[in-house]
Parts: C-alpha cells; structure tokens; sequence
C-alpha cells in the first residue's frame, strides 16, 4: 500500500506518569505491568504490526531505562535491511538544550526524524492506553477527507466527558471546536446526550505537522500540548476530521480505556476476567505480543484443600498451593501459599504470598513477599499506615518494602 509506505509512526512514551506513582517510581508509565505479561506499550505496538505498520518511533524520557530494555527484549522482531525498525529516542536535545515540554515540543524536537524519512503522513500515538485499532482504517478515513489532522474518538456519556478533551463535529465529522475538559460538553450529531472524547491518536499530513509545531514552539504562552494547543489552534484554518472508533455494523464504542491512574489501571485489569471479558486477551485474529519468559508451567498443589481459581488469569510458573484466588491477575512466578486468599488483586512478577495470608484490591509490586497470616484489604486504617491507598479504596504495596510478620 502506498499510503503505508509513505507514513511514518511516532509513540509518545516519555510521560512521568506522577497519577502511576509509586508503579511509575522508577519505570516509565508504558513499561508498568499490565494483563500479567505485558506492558502497557505492548498494546500500542501491537496494533502497529497488526496494521501492517512496521517503521515506528518511539519518544522516551522519563524512567527511559525500563522502557528501552523492555523493547530491546520484547520488541526485537524487525529486519532493518528490509527497511523496519522499531527506535528507542531519548530526547536529543540537538535543537534546544531542556527536556520535552509536552507532546507536541516532543515532536518539535524531534523534527530530524521527519526530516530523514520525508513521509506524507505521520501517525502519532500514545504508548500508555489499552485498545485494538486497525491504524489503517483510520488512514483510509483521513485520505478520503484529504485531511491535515484525523483525531480518533471515542463515543463517552456526555455527563462523563467533563475530565476528558472533547471533538464538537458536524454531520460529516469535521471538527467544529475543541474542547478541554468541558464543563458542558457538546453531543455528538443526532445523539445529544453521547460526546466524542479524543483518544490521543492522530494522523496529520507531515507538511501541516512541521508547520504547526514550528509556530508553537515560538508561542511563550503554550504549553506545547497536542490537545491543549495545537488541535485547538488548527481548527477553523485546517481541515481536521474526527475518525469514531466504533463497531461498524452495531455502531457502538469499541474499547479504549486510558490507564493513567491507579484506580483506572485496576479496573482495566478487571476488564480482562470472566467467561466474556470487556477486553478479550484471547482474540485470535488480534494477538498482543508481551515479552516471552521461559519458565515452568503454572502448578496447582492440592495437598489439604483442593486449589480454587475464579475468574483469573494465572501466568507461567506461578505456584499454587491450597490456595483460593479469585477475579484477579497473577503475573509469572508468584507464589501463594496453604489457606492465603487472593481477592481483586494484581500481583506482579515473583510476588510471594505467606500461608492464610489474605490479599483484597491490592497491587502488589514485583519481588514483594507478604508474610504468613498477613492481612490487606480488610482494615482501611491500618493499610494507610503501612501503604498509599487511592480515592477508590485500592491498596498499593511498593516493592521497596519491607513486611515483617504480625
């Protein structure tokens, strides 16, 4: 396809992610665990090879270290002499001495890239959401409006659109305004009560994108953001298109979920569990590539009480032993042990759980052990003295502690 040959792709991955902490204290928000045996980048990138997109930048900053070796493991598939690479790109600071200022200085600084590749068009994307979005039907969207900007959109609750950045369109989707965080957001056409949130996906043409980011970065009252500057400030001059991510023939949302804070990354979690998950990990035709471990099958040791499982995704060479877990995710090589119960939690690599300990809406880090007879969940004042607990009531146990046996 010529179209594809003539884009270039850029993933926005160098957020600090501060709404994470204390998961993103030394890891960059797109390399946290997500789904037992993935990263939050993993995602992204997948679409991109499920799309036939194969030329893929990647803007790191924070915590970069995490990032790059987790693409240097996972993600080292592509044949640079046939032209595809996936590059790890640290900000450069060949045009300005400072490190990025928001999403749109990240391409600023960046503009040597485009430069280089001299592409029509550049897909740009965040590397810290959930989904699954052929990137070329939203291409296909874009050439046939002949449009500068493609903003993708997803369809919200017009009362539950008031954090988000909002698309005002027209009966033929042209962006009429832009908004950011609404207190009042505008409904779509022919459903009031249904607003268009922007995804953070976008396709401009490359010409209109090096002119845009120029002008911004020359404007000292910009914060240099996509969302807040740029889109806004294009609207009305450019032909800006919103592409609605949604089920062809039901015409319903597909799913997008932005994890960028914890009680939001938890319940993404439970979005993956049940007979028919909201978010499918099993989907065949749309695999998710994660970072292959080689470790022993997962083991279930019934030697007093038989081993309960519900609702829960278990990963490789994890062991357990008279055990009761339910609606969570265990990532590889987690231990449980006799009489512990696990209950809506998310324990990540090597976490190690001591006998008739009981876990409930937890995050535990990797490599934490929790004592015999431990409690977590129960006790909404002791947790607070121990562990950060979010809005939402979720507890968050670092792996920097250390827990000693009550």
């Amino acid at each position: 396809m010529e179209a594809l040959r003539k884009l270039t792709t850029v993933i926005m991955a160098g957020g600090r992610g501060e709404r994470l902490f204390p998961l993103t204290r030394d890891k960059a928000k797109p390399a946290i665990t997500f789904g037992g045996i993935y990263r939050i980048i993993d995602f992204t990138l997948s679409n991109c090879i499920n799309s036939g997109i194969r030329r893929i930048y990647v803007l790191s900053q924070y915590g970069s270290f995490s990032l790059d070796q987790h693409i240097r493991l996972s993600w080292d598939i592509m044949r640079p002499e046939l032209g595809e690479f996936i590059y790890s790109v640290p900000p450069q600071q060949i045009m300005v001495d400072r490190w990025y200022r928001g999403t749109a200085d990240s391409i600023y600084q960046n503009l040597f890239l485009l430069d280089q590749e001299r592409p029509r068009h550049v897909l740009i994307l965040s590397g810290d959401h959930v989904y699954k979005m052929d990137y070329l039907t939203m291409l296909d969207f874009h050439l046939s409006r002949d449009a500068d900007l493609t903003v993708a959109v997803v369809m919200v609750p017009r009362l539950e659109a008031k954090s988000l950045g909002v698309l005002h369109v027209d009966a033929e989707s042209r962006v009429i305004n832009f908004l950011e965080k609404p207190a009042e957001p505008p409904g779509m056409p022919g459903q009031p009560d249904i607003a268009l949130a922007s995804m953070g996906v976008y396709i401009f043409r490359a010409e209109t994108l090096v002119q845009e980011v120029i002008a911004d970065a020359k404007r000292p009252d910009s914060q240099h953001d996509f969302g807040r500057n740029i889109i806004p400030q294009m609207v009305g001059r450019k032909k800006v298109y919103a592409f609605n991510f949604s089920d062809w023939q039901t015409g319903l949302p597909l799913y997008w979920r932005d994890i960028g804070q914890l009680d939001a990354y938890f319940e993404a979690h439970l979005d993956l569990l049940g007979e028919a998950p909201v978010f499918n990990l099993f989907d065949r035709d749309w695999p998710v590539r994660g970072h292959p471990q080689i470790t022993s099958p997962a083991s279930y040791v019934s030697r007093q009480s038989p081993v309960i499982v519900e609702n829960s995704l278990i990963s490789s060479g994890c062991i357990l032993r008279d055990a009761k877990i339910s609606r969570s995710v265990l990532s590889p090589q987690v231990e449980v042990g006799p009489g512990a119960e696990v209950e809506s939690a998310i324990l990540w690599d090597g976490v190690k759980i001591g006998a008739k300990a009981k876990i409930r809406r937890a995050i535990i880090e990797d490599g934490v052990n929790i004592p015999q007879g431990f409690i977590i969940g129960w006790d909404r004042q002791a947790d607070a003295g121990r562990f950060p607990i979010t809005e939402g009531g979720l507890v968050v146990v670092p792996n920097n502690v250390v827990l000693e046996d009550r």
